[in-house]
């Protein structure tokens, strides 16, 4: 099996068939007498690595340097001299070779080069898309599940799920309203499976330009377009051995659906303005915020590449599905942010949990994260307390007039009730006599009030609060 394509260019015909001799058991290996025909060869074909010769009719070789580099900038060229130069080779370096053999070529020496010009390339397409896909990665769980916090059972169901498709090859289709946290399944997806140590890449569909969709994803060759100076690979080809998670796929064009229809068929793509089709080894993961069912019945998404896409599907459960989880999280994100923006905030108050587990989230965890953010910058204190809370997520039934007046106001006092008593308490630390004292009640009152809200006080085990 060929581990990558080397071009020779020579115009003497018997150097180009020995370099091929010498090669051709490891590399897949092509020819071409000229710079010119080398330059027209590289237009149909992907080639890793290009060996050179310095002097030939017509072009000189180093002349042709920033040409082949024009065309594929990650391609590794090397040049083949019969005279050790030590000017020659630095112009070849400035004008952009790796590295120079000379004639007559020393086997070992030759194949040395040449294995490490590739491995160059390969490290070099590597970083290329692990930028894209470390850039908003969340720090490596020892269980693969990164980022991922909750006990409620929808949540272990998911666990379950993930593992058991992530030995399989089986497609993904995540399916949740917006900040559920459906990267974070797709990527635990990906770090439990054989493919792991292989790139993650990330596409948010709806975040890229319809004009640049097709490029990004697929790559283009040199010329395709206008401002299309050199060939650039597309996201299947630099997560190839890996994962592509697709968000919001739903907003997909459906010319572009045919061809992602395509790739799963056939494992193959074809570059924008290319004329053949590359093979690429990626898993896909979708997530879609939408209805694709209704979607399918409405004509905007085509049925065949749903059903595709649905091999195993997995529901993210909204955040006010899972209330329980939200002490857990709040706290998770507390110690998180703290440490990233080097705050010395080490815990979130009963008062401000509770708070937060009642609030509804429209935008779940990420909104969660954000405010937890917010509370942990501005926070006065090593613990963060109701005060800290925005007033729209502590008290959201009086934060808007217009909201207000469609609450009840027995609800409404209840809920200012709340409010109050519970940022006394948090103001005495939790001395609930002084708290009464304050309060102008008796204590009894206090605890009444507190056992039917379902709130106890902070008890020896961490001196957390329990929220019923």
């Amino acid at each position: 099996m060929a581990h990558g394509t080397v071009l020779v260019v020579d115009d003497e015909e018997g150097v180009r068939e020995s370099v091929r001799a010498v090669l051709e058991e490891t590399y897949e290996v092509l020819a071409a007498p000229s710079g010119a025909d080398a330059l027209d060869l590289l237009r149909g074909h992907d080639v890793d690595l290009v060996m050179l010769d310095h002097r030939m009719p017509g072009e000189n070789g180093i002349d042709v340097i920033p040409r082949l580099i024009a065309t594929d900038p990650s391609i590794v060229v090397v040049v083949a001299t019969a005279v050790r130069d030590v000017r020659m080779a630095v112009e070849a370096m400035r004008r952009g070779a790796y590295d120079y053999v000379t004639k007559p070529f020393d086997v070992d020496e030759m194949l040395l080069v040449v294995r490490r010009g590739l491995e160059k390339r390969a490290l070099e397409r590597e970083v290329v898309s692990l930028r894209s896909a470390l850039a908003e990665a969340p720090p490596v769980a020892a269980n693969g599940l990164a980022g991922m916090v909750g006990r409620h059972r929808e949540m272990l169901r998911i666990y379950e799920l993930i593992g058991q498709v992530a030995a399989t090859p089986a497609t993904v289709l995540i399916t949740g309203e917006s900040g559920t946290g459906k990267e974070l399944i797709a990527r635990a997806v990906h770090s439990q499976s054989d493919r792991r140590a292989a790139p993650f890449v990330a596409v948010n569909v709806a975040a890229i330009p319809d004009t640049l969709l097709e490029s990004e994803l697929f790559g283009h060759e040199r010329g395709a377009f206008t401002g299309a100076h050199a060939r650039k690979l597309g996201r299947f080809e630099l997560a190839h051995g890996g994962t592509v998670f697709l968000d919001e796929i739903g907003s997909l064009r459906l010319d572009l659906q045919a061809k992602l229809l395509r790739v799963l068929q056939e494992r193959e793509i074809e570059r924008l303005g290319g004329s053949r089709p590359v093979p690429v080894d990626v898993r896909i993961i979708a997530a879609t915020n939408v209805n694709l069912r209704q979607a399918v019945r409405e004509r905007a998404f085509r049925e065949d590449l749903f059903y595709r896409l649905n091999v195993v599907p997995i529901h993210a459960p909204a955040l006010r599905e899972r209330r329980e989880d939200i002490p857990r999280l709040a706290r998770h994100f507390v110690r998180k942010i703290a440490r990233e923006s080097h705050r010395d905030v080490r815990d979130i108050s009963t008062g401000a949990v509770d708070a937060l587990a009642r609030y509804g989230w429209p935008g779940n965890v990420r909104e969660l994260e954000n405010v937890i953010h917010r509370a942990v910058v501005l926070a006065r204190g090593p613990v963060i307390q109701l005060q800290d809370v925005p007033l729209d997520v502590a008290m959201p039934e009086t934060s808007r007039l217009e909201e207000a007046a469609a609450t009840p106001l027995r609800e409404a006092c209840d809920h200012f009730e709340r409010q109050y008593v519970m940022r006394i308490l948090e103001r005495v630390h939790w001395n609930v006599s002084r708290a009464a004292r304050l309060l102008g009640v008796h204590r009894n009152t206090i605890l009444a009030k507190l056992a039917s809200w379902g709130v106890r006080r902070p008890g020896s085990q961490r001196g957390e609060m329990t929220v019923c």
